[in-house]
This record gives structure tokens, C-alpha cells and sequence, in this order.
């Protein structure tokens, strides 16, 4: 399973959700369904009967969730679809859910530390590394992400360890 987002909050009194989506594209997600559902660290599936761009994010309704105080159970939920059914990639493209706890390590060897998540900027995404300290690493290949082994689960970066 692939996490692709997280049910954040409520939306009004008939059990719709908001939903904070990990997709490129903001209402990529609803494209997913049907979606699974992490509770208590399994996945189970839930049927997503409706979704909408709402303002600044995506508004959900769920099969069986009919009310407010259901949709509040839901809060924090992951939602994840199967890996399968994620749209194939090229050899230098990445999801960012593969990159999460990857090793980053120097050209020189040096660990840095593992990735802990990403974000956008308007020029490029960014590497969080957690290690003995934090480190925010764009993500540019060739410049400073030299090589990714999903196999080994390690980025090889051009990145001076004090910086």
C-alpha cells in the first residue's frame, strides 16, 4: 500500500471529510478510489462515494459515514491505494512515498541521515534529512541528488556534510 493522504478534519454535519492529499495534482487522489483506510495499522477498504476540490483542498464522502460524529472517528486515518495501481514512472521519476526513509549519504560516505518527508517550493522539492541534525536538500539530479537505489533504499547526494 501506498499512503497517498490522510483524512485531516470533518466537513459539516452530513459525514463528509476533508482530506489532505500527498498527489501532485491537488484532487488526484479522488482518481484512487476505492481507497483503503489505515486503522489501527491495517488497511481496510472504504468506498468513496463522492469527492470535490473544496477552497484549498478536497472534501470527501465515505460509504457508511452519515454524520459528524462518524466522520470524526476518521480523523487522522491514512488513505492508501495499492502500489499496482499507482500510473507507471520513468527511470529518474520517484514517489515521494518511496523516498520516505530512504538513507542519505555523501559521495563520500558520510551518512547524513534518513529522509523524513518532502515539500514543494516554487523552484524545486526538498529532501527533509533527519540525522544528528536536520538538513533541507533540494532535490535537483544530477547537481546534488547523484544517484537513488530504491533496492538499497539509499540517495547518494553531493552535499557538503556541514552545510
Amino acid at each position: 500500500m501506498v499512503t497517498l493522504g490522510k483524512i485531516s478534519a470533518v466537513f459539516g454535519i452530513k459525514g463528509w471529510v476533508k482530506v489532505f492529499s500527498h498527489t501532485h495534482q491537488l484532487d488526484g487522489i479522488l482518481g484512487y478510489a476505492p481507497w483503503f483506510l489505515k486503522v489501527d495499522g491495517e488497511w481496510k477498504p472504504c468506498k468513496l462515494l463522492n469527492g470535490q476540490v473544496q477552497g484549498k483542498g478536497i472534501v470527501a464522502q465515505l460509504d457508511g459515514v452519515t454524520d459528524r460524529t462518524q466522520a470524526e472517528k476518521l480523523i487522522g486515518f491514512e488513505i492508501g491505494v495499492p502500489r499496482e495501481r499507482l500510473h507507471k514512472l520513468d527511470d529518474d521519476e520517484y514517489y515521494w512515498a518511496d523516498l520516505i526513509g530512504m538513507e542519505v549519504v555523501t559521495v563520500n560516505g558520510v551518512v547524513l541521515g534518513k529522509v523524513d518527508h518532502l515539500f514543494e517550493t516554487g523552484a524545486n522539492d526538498v529532501l527533509v534529512v533527519q540525522g544528528e541534525r536536520e538538513r533541507l536538500l533540494p532535490w535537483v539530479l544530477g547537481d546534488f541528488i547523484k544517484s537513488v537505489s530504491l533496492a538499497e533504499k539509499r540517495i547518494t547526494v553531493d552535499w557538503d556534510p556541514d552545510f
